[in-house]
């Protein structure tokens, strides 16, 4: 690297404040460096004033290439606890990987672990009777585990760690640097370690451009998806969901729009034919989708149907290719025989056509009720038509508001300019955003469909107004919904996206980028959840920015 890029990585530092622990009058440092192919290298220096500490670091980074990329941490609030205070912390935290802090087992810090050593290594492991949202982590040390890197990252054996009687906690403030710009990174929670959001509109182009690149190379030459992974212990998810296939498929295709990667149309193409010809099956002319379930019988779920559907629609918007109609108007006559005389859908049948399960998610209803909407607009069949307004009337009259289930809400704002004066629907969408919004604005993971939802709500609420209906607004505090709404576009991005500031601590960290995780599910990468993350974003993005950008500028910015 050169030496102006040294210098100015070294200013950027200093401005950071706080590089001097006042106590000890110790100043340490973090440097971490990544060829992008592996994970970040980290070496932590100390010495008694900054130009003394940075004096390593600039001999590193004189023997590292401008193409890395490199973090560089200062330590800062350092406390001492006992080791059996940080197991007890540990063993309550609710969600496993949502240790933030780093960690030292020794004053010295030779064998410190910054926040990202520890979670993109998986070191803190939750209890095997761990359930996601169910029950605390009860996170516990991988004593083996740690002890092994620490000897492979300093080059000699490292001590015992289990009967050390004091640990040293820390926080950092730090900065990123690509090979190019240079970011200082977010020192609060929950987005402490992640690049600071000065350009909201930008990091959206970035990510959803990078978000598309990524899913479409999860699919393979067959057109099936690789469906996920586990990054921090290097595992790929060996298992398979129809409704998410598809899925998943209806978010690259908005994805393309977005981003104008036409290119990428054959390889989407080709995902939907091996779901054709895989995931599903015809009975007298109706088309159904297929779930082999494993060691268990096959089904047929109303939300596969429903997702075979809007990927078929969006296919023909997108691609301007007929291709796939007979297929579309097949799967709509598959919908029919799950339909029940009250106008209530059952929710799976066996595979020859039998009631398995009337009832097993609430999505289900609200899934179907939007992929009809937007058959509707292909077709123009009044019998579609007349489908979604007895499932919809079924949903007002049984209360579905309560569920706060963004498929209902994309369902409405499209039943909506088929019938633009049914106030019941109105009220159920509003009903549906309102009484969650308190526990919107204070979840903490990325969650990401609740931007979903929040964008369904906002555009809903302008149509509300645009037919003459602004009194069902009166009790509503529109501000709010407005301000959660941007919040949670900023809090996806810095909570579920990877940036190479974060990538860089998982194996192969260039082959993560723009994809989307779960953090408090071991970092899982999975096509829905790149999914439910780009279908938000870009909904945000487009809503967001009307009459803000020029259209064709802000597509070219993103290629």
């Amino acid at each position: 690297m050169k030496k102006s890029a040294i210098k100015e990585l070294k200013t950027h530092v200093v401005n950071l404040g706080d590089v001097q622990d006042v106590a000890t009058g110790t100043v340490r440092l973090a440097l971490s460096v990544s060829d992008k192919r592996h994970r970040a290298t980290v070496q932590f220096v100390q010495g008694s004033s900054f130009n003394q500490a940075w004096a390593q670091i600039a001999d590193a980074l004189a023997a590292t290439p401008l193409t890395s990329w490199v973090r560089i941490d200062v330590v800062q609030s350092i406390q001492r606890i006992t080791l059996a205070q940080l197991q007890e912390k540990l063993k309550a935290m609710p969600r496993m990987n949502y240790w933030r802090q780093g960690v030292s087992f020794d004053a010295d810090f030779h064998t410190a672990l910054l926040e990202m050593e520890i979670n993109g290594h998986a070191f803190f492991k939750p209890d095997p009777q761990h359930k996601i949202g169910k029950n605390a982590s009860a996170s516990w040390i991988d004593f083996t585990a740690v002890q092994r890197y620490l000897t492979r990252r300093n080059g000699q054996t490292a001590p015992e760690l289990t009967q050390v009687p004091y640990v040293w906690t820390f926080l950092t403030a730090g900065i990123f640097f690509d090979g190019d710009r240079i970011c200082e990174l977010d020192q609060a929670a929950p987005s402490r370690g992640i690049r600071q959001l000065t350009d909201l509109n930008g990091t959206l182009r970035t990510t959803i451009d990078a978000g598309e690149r990524f899913l479409q190379r999860q699919i393979k030459a067959d057109g099936k998806f690789i469906y996920g992974y586990y990054p921090a212990q290097q595992r790929i998810l060996s298992s398979y969901n129809t409704v998410r296939h598809f899925s998943s498929v209806y978010a690259l295709l908005e994805a393309i729009a977005f981003t104008g990667q036409t290119a990428d149309l054959p390889a989407v193409k080709q995902a939907i034919q091996w779901g054709i010809d895989q995931l599903t099956t015809t009975t007298d002319g109706a088309r159904f989708v297929v779930e082999q379930r494993k060691n268990k019988t096959p089904e047929l779920k109303l939300g596969a149907q429903a997702m075979l559907i809007l990927a078929l629609c969006k296919y023909q918007e997108v691609a301007h290719d007929e291709e796939f109609l007979p297929v579309l108007l097949e799967a709509y006559h598959g919908v029919t025989r799950f339909l029940q005389p009250s106008g209530r859908f059952n929710h799976v049948l066996n595979p020859d056509l039998t009631v398995k399960e009337a009832f097993r998610i609430i999505y289900y209803e609200g899934e179907i009720t939007f992929a009809l909407a937007r058959l509707y607009q292909i077709t123009q069949d009044e019998a579609v038509a007349h489908l979604i307004q007895q499932t919809l009337d079924f949903m007002v009259a049984h209360n579905y508001g309560k569920y706060h289930d963004h498929w209902l809400s994309y369902a409405i704002n499209e039943a909506l300019q088929i019938f633009p004066a049914n106030r019941d629907y109105m009220q159920m969408g509003l009903q549906n955003v309102y009484d969650h919004l308190t526990f919107i604005e204070q979840r903490d993971t990325a969650y990401p469909t609740l931007l979903e939802l929040l964008n369904a709500a906002v555009k809903m609420t302008d149509v509300i107004k645009r037919t003459g209906n602004e009194d069902l607004l009166e009790s509503y505090d529109l501000g709010r919904l407005r301000q959660a709404w941007r919040y949670r576009a900023g809090y996806e991005l810095l909570t579920g996206s990877f940036q190479p500031e974060l990538a860089m601590y998982f194996y192969y960290p260039e082959k993560f980028i723009g994809g989307f995780f779960a953090r408090h599910d071991n970092f899982r990468t999975r096509i829905d959840d790149c999914e439910h993350f780009l279908s938000g974003l870009i909904n945000y993005y487009d809503y967001a920015n009307q009459g803000g950008l020029d259209d064709d500028f802000s597509r070219r910015h993103c290629l």
